[in-house]
């Protein structure tokens, strides 16, 4: 069986905890956004939602985002600014 490929474009992720009002944070995921999903709920406490943010970054974002030298299936929380 072979393994699905991550790809190589970036997905952004906000996520929520299940608190009220809820904590938001964004994530940055090396992946498709599928499995960007997959792989930032598998990082943040159980119980929190998580949802894909259809952006289109510009080239300084890919840039830097391309700076933190992310591996495929690597996912990074985006604090905030």
């Amino acid at each position: 069986m072979m393994a699905e490929s991550f790809g190589n474009s970036f997905t952004i992720v906000e996520v929520a905890s299940d608190d009220a009002p809820p904590t938001k944070q964004m994530w940055l995921a090396l992946a498709k956004p599928r499995q960007a999903l997959t792989l930032v709920l598998a990082a943040v406490p159980e119980g929190w939602t998580a949802q894909v943010v259809p952006v289109v970054l510009t080239e300084s974002q890919q840039r830097s985002f391309e700076e933190l030298n992310l591996n495929p299936g690597d996912v990074y929380r985006i604090d905030p600014e």
